[in-house]
């Protein structure tokens, strides 16, 4: 390993470690200050305390991923601008979600107690089918998002550091499930905002010595017009080959993807509970839209520009063009703050998706359906002021929590072992598959009275069927993504089934949801 290895290693090392402490302490802290909450309040929703910055940016931190930072920007390398197209819609997706999904399903988290998105869909929809279905999509799901999650942080390590595969991927899983389990929601949304922070600077150190390292933007454009011609369209060029088949209908689907689709993703929606009040979620969609923007666009636009810094073999693997550019062309100091920007982007997406996981678990599966008796008065309390946990109880609750963070993420950790090739691809089936899963269950439930459980499971099971068949049978009839057919699929099915319904909403549900 060499010094220049090292000083990078020291320097990530060392924010992941500031991350651990200050997430655990953070938990600690408002653990005590918000006792009355009771652990599964605290630990799940941080007891709905989040302030405007602190929502934006762990909306943001959720959202963002290694696909941001690694695999979108190493694909617009090769592909132009077509790549910076499709990022350009995802600058009004923390405005979209907490203004359409955002503060009607914050007050109604409120009103019914909930702590996952889960919680809500069984009191909108009073359907145990509902909740375990969803539950187990959400799930299996996040697994799959998270295997990406982890690769990504692993090959980030690996990449800049000599560090084998294992060996990265084993530091990098321990930090995050280690501050995970320990501090829960409230870790996560403090750690989130710091990493919020880190890489918005990192966006901008990665513009500045790319175009410095490229002799100026007169002389990248230059180079990228004359050695791949066609980069500043969509799907031309001589590096996007592959896909000169790219037409308006399947880039438009990618907004569907990246844009719009992201108001059915569960792990951004389930922000929402957390918020303090509502001038802190008005705050947070002003926030959240401007930080976005720089991330998004900063980061492809970056990418666009490496292509004259990189050669046939890092264009050959496209998840290593950002990390081969930040360590070729970036002193010491900018390279290791700049790659603690996807790392933050990783670990805030994992740490995420690890503790709703564990959350729909515990309370939505096993508490709900499988626990004793004494287990289930933590649900109650939940529900009813005047009920009690007993201190046996609690403490169960905990060390479950704890132990189920881990497991989960050991579960991760092993099949991140051989995981396949590229992130960017991992990461959006997964999303798909959660927005062809929670889209209109979600949505239509939050807008549409006459929505029920019938039609909410016709709903899952069309929308997520559709969207497996086209994608594993790499099927896109007239160029249009498998999100927008399985979207369609389950608008139409959740609709047409909920107006055969003739019977009226159910009042105690009217009463709590609308």
């Amino acid at each position: 390993m060499s010094g220049r290895q090292i000083a990078i290693l020291a320097i990530l090392l060392g924010y992941m470690v500031l991350n651990a402490f200050v997430g655990v302490w953070a938990s600690r802290a408002s653990a005590r200050k918000n006792a009355e909450n009771g652990f599964i309040q605290n630990y799940f929703v941080g007891g709905r305390t989040m302030g405007g910055v602190v929502l934006a940016m762990t909306l943001i931190a959720t959202y963002t991923s290694a696909s941001s930072f690694l695999g979108g920007p190493g694909l617009a390398a090769s592909w132009g601008l077509t790549q910076s197209w499709v990022a350009a819609i995802q600058i009004g997706t923390a405005f979209l979600t907490l203004g359409i999904v955002g503060k009607k399903l914050g007050l109604i988290s409120r009103r019914i107690k909930a702590v996952t998105i889960s919680d809500y869909l069984r009191a909108r929809y009073k359907s145990p089918a509902v909740d375990i279905i969803c539950s187990i999509m959400l799930v299996v799901f996040f697994i799959t998002q998270m295997i990406a999650q982890f690769k990504g942080g692993a090959t980030l390590l690996q990449s800049v550091t000599g560090l084998s595969y294992i060996s990265a991927l084993i530091l990098f899983s321990a930090v995050v499930i280690i501050y995970t389990s320990i501090g829960g929601f409230k870790a996560v949304v403090i750690t989130d905002t710091i990493q919020g922070f880190i890489m918005a600077c990192g966006t901008f150190l990665l513009l500045f010595f790319v175009i410095r390292a490229g002799g100026g933007m007169e002389s990248i454009l230059e180079y990228n017009a004359a050695n791949n011609p066609g980069w500043d369209l969509i799907g031309k060029g001589q590096y996007g080959a592959e896909i000169a088949a790219l037409r308006p209908g399947y880039l438009i689907s990618f907004w569907v993807l990246v844009g719009v689709g992201v108001l059915g993703l569960p792990q951004t929606a389930v922000r929402s509970m957390g918020f303090k009040d509502t001038e802190s979620l008005h705050k947070a969609m002003i926030w959240g839209t401007v930080v976005v923007g720089i991330l998004m666009i900063g980061m492809h636009f970056a990418g666009t520009l490496a292509l004259p810094l990189v050669g046939e073999e890092q264009l050959a693997n496209t998840d290593s063009i950002i990390p081969y550019v930040v360590n070729k062309y970036m002193p010491v100091w900018a390279a290791g703050l700049f790659l603690a920007a996807p790392l933050a982007a990783v670990m805030s997406t994992v740490d995420s998706l690890l503790i709703l996981a564990s959350a729909t678990i515990l309370k939505n599966l096993y508490i709900t359906y499988i626990a004793k008796k004494d287990a289930v008065e933590a649900v109650r309390a939940d529900q009813d002021e005047n009920a009690a946990v007993s201190e046996s109880t609690e403490k169960k609750l905990k060390y479950s929590s704890f132990a189920l963070t881990i497991i989960l993420g050991m579960i991760v950790f092993i099949l991140a072992m051989n995981p396949p090739s590229i992130l960017v691809w991992i990461n959006l089936f997964a999303m798909g598959g959660l927005e062809a899963t929670f889209f209109w269950p979600l949505i239509g439930g939050l807008y549409w009275k006459r929505g029920n459980s019938a039609a909410c499971i016709a709903s899952i099971i069309c929308g997520v069927s559709t969207f497996v068949f086209f994608n594993l049978n790499k099927i896109a009839p007239f160029g249009i993504h498998e999100i927008v057919l399985g979207l369609l699929a389950g608008g139409i099915a959740y609709f047409v089934v909920g107006m055969l319904n003739k019977s009226e909403p159910d009042a105690d549900m009217l009463e709590k949801c609308f």
